[in-house]
């Protein structure tokens, strides 16, 4: 394991906004990554959560094979994905996606049973209700701290019918012997607008500042929210995360900012629709099923 890695504190409950804004920006251009407090999300649903994601993941093979990925949302059995595409062994966790509940046609989510895990969908509703509201008060500080309007990203239409994805990640803590690099989470930086992510305490996250590095530095970090390249290592501890990805709208049109180029530092990338590229990622972690 690399140097254990300390990350600022945001607390989003301030009422300082321009010197939250601040630490955001530096936290941002240094790591990549910031503890969020204070964020309104109550300790006892995160707990409910992860009581419900350990049911869910202790249930056999078969019976959490019929809520099968279909398009954005089900579950992901081990090895399925590869974020790493130049590695050739999938990575060592399982997973399930829950989308939008506002009815996206394409977006169709799937719940397990009632009669097998009674609270399981309730409580995932309510954590991504919760989630929404947290977020869209994170992006207003995101804005300032990119010279913006705190109103800019609702203003361009980006969280009009906003696309979120909770997904609940099971390392189940195996140490495999193996010729082949194998991770959890193979090296990756995340695809949308903004990733929350809390864990159950377990080490294994790993953050690289520098990617471009002939030889990179990994740092560990207790657990996380630009995205920087990060990783979760094998251990042999069994682990448990959730993370919330949100995304603005399949329609929003995403480019460079103007506060962040000029004519001497030019955009890098086209401007492309955020659900194009969105599928175009997805698509690619999991290129072996195609």
């Amino acid at each position: 394991m690399g140097e254990t890695l300390k990350l600022p504190l945001i607390d989003l409950s301030s009422s300082d906004g321009i010197s939250t804004s601040k630490s955001i920006r530096q936290a941002c251009v240094e790591s990549g990554f910031f503890y969020l407090i204070n964020h309104g999300v109550e300790d006892e649903l995160i707990k409910r959560v992860f009581d419900e994601s350990k049911k869910f993941f202790s249930l056999p093979v078969e019976e959490k094979m019929k809520l099968e990925r279909k398009g954005l949302t089900g579950y992901t059995p081990m090895y399925s994905e590869t974020l790493d595409p130049t590695l050739k062994t999938g990575d060592l966790k399982e997973s399930i996606y829950i989308g939008p509940l506002n009815g996206v046609d394409h977006v169709q989510n799937q719940w397990p049973s009632e009669e097998v895990l009674p609270s399981w969908r309730s409580t995932m509703e309510s954590y991504y209700g919760k989630l929404i509201s947290t977020v869209k008060r994170l992006i207003t500080l995101i804005a300032s701290a990119l010279n913006l309007d705190e109103n800019f990203f609702e203003d361009v239409g980006a969280l009009h019918n906003p696309m979120g994805f909770v997904r609940l990640l099971h390392y189940p803590g195996e140490q495999i012997a193996s010729n082949k690099e194998i991770y959890g989470a193979s090296a990756h930086s995340d695809y949308g607008m903004v990733t929350l992510l809390v864990t159950d305490g377990v080490r294994g996250l790993q953050i690289c500042k520098e990617k471009d590095k002939q030889t990179r530095i990994w740092e560990d970090i207790p657990h996380v929210d630009k995205s920087t390249l990060h990783r979760v290592t094998l251990i042999t501890e069994e682990r448990y995360s959730v993370a919330f990805f949100f995304e603005p709208n399949d329609d929003c049109l995403v480019e460079c900012l103007k506060s962040c180029c000029s004519e001497k530092s030019p955009p890098r990338f086209p401007p492309i629709r955020s659900g194009d590229y969105l599928c175009t990622r997805f698509n690619l972690s999991y290129a072996s099923e195609l």
